[in-house]
């Protein structure tokens, strides 16, 4: 991009045909075509930008799985409820995938629920553990009766202690096993449960909807090819309500301001200029082409719905109605100029206003009797 660059073609001779009517009116002031005088007259000083027409919350359409395209749902240029299915895509692995993890849950809950061989013979041995150890208490208690009434042997109470101890430790033994079981039995569930989960979710992105009441712009696959996850799909906008996407030099930047009025050229519709506003700049430079991207918002409206459209706009940076105006072309090195002082010639400093690719503004050091020398 180039500073201070106006449009191309017929649009750019519509500033620069000023120019050149006042170098006319300027030569007509001077009999031997030597000299002009600097012209009382309108001067914009404008930052040239490129871009496109682009729909409101125009966005593309990802596949966020993989599959072959089974069914394009919308045709281009056809409205777009949100919500509504677009395209449906068709994998058998993932259909082989869901399978798997519906039934992988309905063994977890199964298991979970007192019904899967595991829990019944962890449950079975608790319930033996606690008949034992029920049996072996007795006999304990009753021993130890016995011993205490010397109706027994201090060997024969040991023994019946030792079962007693070993029932009571298998029996813990036996409720933490039933415990951990149903721990890892509900975790399995859950895993189960969450693995289900993403296989549905991913079986239900095989169905890409929109995201907004529109028009789907432009399809990008057709039925029966192969898409990547990530992979554009289509482009859904908005038609009738339009923005400008603009790329702006890196050099003029600091001079781009939210609000700035822009005239703008779209090569469809050569013999109109649209209006627009300056209504969003970004920060991120981008490195590729060392440009900004500015956004504005379109004022008039455009004849046809067309998204995409290539344009080109001048970003209105300053604008007087009245300055005291000289051609470029007799600008000399150091911001001076030739004047005709009675038959001498002399060289005087100006210091300059609003400046364009063909004129600049003078602020001082001239006034519009000066006779100005032609280089």
């Amino acid at each position: 991009m180039t500073r201070n660059k106006y449009f191309s073609g017929s649009f750019r001779y519509r500033f620069r045909g000023i120019t050149v009517l006042a170098a006319l009116l300027f030569t007509g002031c001077n009999k031997n075509g030597n000299t002009l005088k600097p012209e009382l007259k309108p001067i914009t000083e404008a930052v040239y930008a490129s871009g496109h027409v682009v729909s409101e919350q125009e966005y593309q359409v990802f596949a966020q799985t993989e599959g072959i395209l089974a069914e394009k749902k919308v045709d281009e240029g056809a409205s777009v409820a949100k919500d509504q299915v677009l395209f449906v895509l068709e994998s058998p692995q993932q259909s082989a995938r869901l399978q798997f993890a519906q039934e992988a849950y309905a063994v977890a809950a199964r298991n979970y629920r007192n019904q899967g061989p595991a829990l019944r013979e962890a449950q079975a041995g608790l319930e033996a553990a606690r008949t034992r150890l029920a049996f072996d208490s007795t006999n304990y208690i009753r021993y130890q009766n016995l011993l205490q009434h010397r109706a027994t042997s201090k060997a024969e109470f040991e023994n019946f202690k030792l079962t007693y101890e070993n029932s009571r430790s298998d029996y813990q033994a036996q409720k933490s096993r039933l415990a951990n079981l149903k721990n890892q039995l509900f975790l399995d569930l859950q895993n189960a449960e969450s693995n289900l989960k993403v296989a549905r979710d991913e079986t239900s992105r095989s169905e890409i909807k929109s995201d907004i009441n529109g028009v789907l712009l432009k399809t990008l696959k057709e039925p029966g090819e192969l898409v990547n996850r990530g992979e554009v799909l289509g482009i859904v906008g908005q038609l009738g309500s339009f923005y400008l996407k603009l790329s702006v030099d890196e050099l003029d930047v600091n001079r781009v301001k939210t609000g700035q009025q822009t005239l703008v050229k779209i090569d469809a519709f050569p013999n109109k200029i649209f209006r627009a506003r300056i209504s969003k700049i970004y920060p991120i430079v981008d490195p590729r082409d060392q440009s900004l991207r500015v956004d504005a918002q379109l004022l008039d409206k455009l004849p046809g719905y067309y998204s995409g459209l290539a344009l080109e706009a001048n970003i209105i940076i300053r604008k007087k109605e009245q300055a005291l105006v000289i051609p470029r072309t007799v600008l000399l090195p150091g911001d001076s100029v030739e004047i005709k002082k009675g038959r001498d010639e002399q060289k005087v400093k100006i210091r300059k206003g609003v400046e364009t690719l063909s004129e600049v503004e003078v602020l001082a050091g001239l006034d519009k009797d000066t006779e100005i020398v032609k280089p």
